[in-house]
């Protein structure tokens, strides 16, 4: 009996969400009358829009993670390594992003940055994308840090550390060499995640007025009928890819590591 109905509320859940993607996708699919086709998608990839947007959203992404990572992994080390104590207040730190909305953390680089300011960073294209960009990792800040940090915990820093300085190995070497290695699949999982953030970001990039993709998902939602769940699919599609290559490469590591 309990058996029966454990599986009775897996089943309703599952429905309760993979319903409503069903008709997402059967309705993107639905703009010739009659029949099933890929129309919207079509028309969504020949807008020259999209790609400006979804190109934008990659390189800031890529950039978020790449920046991310070159300030996450040292001090996540070093915190592992020297001062252990400090970790609770790094971790109240890299939550607030969670606690603090997105749209109050934005306004407040607009109050600190805006042309008027000691540092005009909103007065240029350029100085616009860098206060996203350190927008985008504020907010992936959370992911990024628990994901390199429960890396980190797997592994002994210490003696790596010690092992490397013995042969002559300097810090920057340390980092690149012997701790990025160690905790790739942490570094990875978090960089997917922060992936999926930026993709799907609307608030910080319409208030910077930055061609994003998030931005351009809702303009198409407020003007059109069946483009906007094609683009809602896709987006999907993006999210779920990004899960999929985490639950990969942790597999595949979980598999070298008993093959050792």
């Amino acid at each position: 009996m309990k058996k029966a109905a454990a599986w009775s509320i897996l089943i309703l859940g599952m429905l309760y969400f993979i319903l409503p993607l069903i008709g997402m996708v059967e309705f993107s699919l639905s703009m010739k009358r009659g029949i099933y086709s890929l129309e919207a998608y079509r028309v969504v990839l020949a807008d020259p829009q999209f790609r400006a947007t979804f190109g934008y959203s990659v390189l800031m992404a890529v950039l978020t993670i790449v920046f991310g990572v070159l300030l996450v992994v040292p001090t996540a080390f070093w915190v592992q390594l020297k001062m252990p104590w400090l970790r609770p207040w790094i971790e109240f730190i890299t939550l607030m992003p969670l606690v603090i909305p997105a749209i109050v953390i934005v306004f407040g680089y607009i109050r600190l940055y805006n042309t008027s300011s000691w540092l005009p960073l909103t007065g240029t294209t350029f100085g616009t994308n860098v206060l996203l960009l350190v927008g985008y990792m504020t907010l992936s800040l959370p992911y990024m840090y628990r994901a390199i940090d429960t890396g980190l915990r797997t592994i002994d820093v210490a003696t790596l550390t010690e092992a490397a300085q013995s042969l002559g190995a300097g810090w920057v070497t340390i980092l690149a060499r012997v701790i990025l290695p160690n905790t790739l699949v942490a570094v990875l999982s978090g960089a997917f995640v922060t992936f999926a953030i930026v993709m799907g970001e609307f608030t910080m990039a319409a208030l910077l007025n930055r061609p994003a993709f998030g931005p351009y998902l809702q303009l198409m939602g407020a003007n059109r009928a069946y483009e906007p769940f094609a683009l809602a699919t896709i987006a999907f599609v993006i999210t779920w890819a990004c899960m999929g290559l985490i639950q990969l490469v942790t597999r595949f590591s979980k598999f070298d590591k008993a093959r050792a």
